[in-house]
């Protein structure tokens, strides 16, 4: 039996992707030393994911 063809492209998914969640961004914020223990993960400034 066959794969149905939107099941197929969803399979193999390697799309840069333009949105981090937020526990992404704030190990990225940590990385650059922008984010200090204690702050609120609510309005975090926008990051770009690494290419």
């Amino acid at each position: 039996m066959t794969m149905h063809s939107s099941l197929k492209s969803a399979a193999k998914i390697s799309v840069r992707r333009n949105v981090l969640k937020r526990f992404e961004r704030v190990d990225k914020l940590k990385d650059e030393g922008k984010w200090k223990e204690g702050d609120r993960g609510f309005g975090l400034p926008k990051t770009k994911p690494d290419e």
